[in-house]
């Protein structure tokens, strides 16, 4: 018998699973108090559970952990990139970024990314495999045991389109916002995509309190296809109506992730049109400035323009920022120090 993903049940499922076993009802407090509180790796730190009982759940579950691969410390800012190495082998990476509101956690949603968009590093060796909710988990436990500081705000921005991976995002959200685990706010929770519209309605009739980000970076269908292959699927207009639905069913407002692209996507009617597209959803604009990587051309905005594209935005009373680069010395973009670890061994 395969052994069960002792860190993926939530609170009720392990009473089930427990009371299967025919042990009492308080054991699963005990064991989830060990595993979302106190952040153990295995079933020996679980001091007061005997070692016959100890020896018993470990030939039923096994405990999600991942060992620190590399890790990289911005001397800019502080900001720590983690190349974290799963159970099987495969490498996900994690950041930890310090602001004066918390710290917060960006993780990987999955080994890889099959969605192609043309300026990001995640996606050049395609879709290895979904992450499972405790894999998802374990990133934040990891990093949060490992610097010794509490995780506030967490970002499924990392390696991986999320809405690939919906039923895992789904039960991950239910794990990191259970009372009786880390007990992370719904409204310190953002979810990004790259636009899967039908995941964008399922999730909306899920009436959670997350902010739901929308990697736009382009304000015509056309242009979005070229940077951004899911956009021969859906076109901007589906977007926009999977915008307003979400928004009519959750009352969360929507963010723009917009990547600027010097001379591709960052020019007058470029503003024009992301002004009339937010304005019809009601969205906050967060502005990107491209992290370039060597298997593209891309080049990012210069400082001025970007400065000025967020004026022209400003004055037509979008609500706009710029999102404040950390790690830029440290392989900060998503799945560029995934891609160099691999590419060494």
């Amino acid at each position: 018998m395969d052994k069960i993903d002792i860190k993926s049940l939530d609170f009720e499922e392990l009473e089930n699973s427990i009371k299967e076993m025919g042990l009492p009802k308080f054991r699963a407090s005990q064991i989830y108090d060990w595993l979302h509180k106190k952040l153990v790796t295995s079933f020996d730190e679980m001091t007061n559970l005997s070692a016959d009982l100890r020896s018993k759940l470990s030939e039923t579950y096994y405990i999600t952990a991942c060992e620190v691969a590399r890790m990289q410390e911005s001397r800019e800012d502080g900001t720590r990139k983690y190349l974290f190495k799963l159970r099987d082998g495969n490498y996900v990476e994690s950041v930890f970024m310090r602001y004066h509101h918390g710290n917060s956690v960006c993780i990987s949603s999955q080994v890889g990314c099959r969605m192609g968009c043309k300026f990001c590093a995640s996606t050049l060796d395609g879709l290895t495999r979904c992450l499972e909710p405790s894999e998802m988990l374990e990133q934040i436990y990891r990093i949060q045991a490992l610097t010794g500081e509490r995780v506030s705000n967490v970002v499924v921005m990392g390696t991986g389109e999320p809405m690939d991976n919906y039923d895992n995002l789904l039960k991950f959200i239910k794990l990191l916002t259970d009372g009786h685990g880390l007990n992370i706010s719904q409204r310190n929770l953002t979810v990004s995509t790259c636009g899967i519209v039908e995941n964008m309605k399922r999730l909306a009739d899920e009436k959670l309190s997350i902010t739901l980000a929308l990697s736009l970076h382009s304000v015509t269908d056309e242009k979005r296809r070229e940077l951004m292959p899911i956009a021969n699927k859906y076109s901007i207009n589906e977007l926009m109506d999977a915008c307003e639905y979400y928004f009519d069913k959750t009352g969360r407002r929507i963010t723009f992730e917009y990547a600027l692209v010097r001379d591709v996507n960052d020019r007058d009617e470029d503003a024009k049109g992301l002004i009339r597209l937010a304005g019809r959803v009601k969205a906050h604009v967060n502005l990107i400035p491209v992290n370039p990587i060597k298997e593209r051309d891309y080049r990012e905005t210069a400082r001025d323009d970007v400065l000025a594209f967020k004026n022209k935005l400003e004055k037509s009373r979008i609500n706009v920022t710029i999102r404040r680069e950390m790690g830029r010395d440290i392989d900060g973009a998503c799945g560029q120090l995934r891609k160099k670890t691999m590419d060494s061994e």
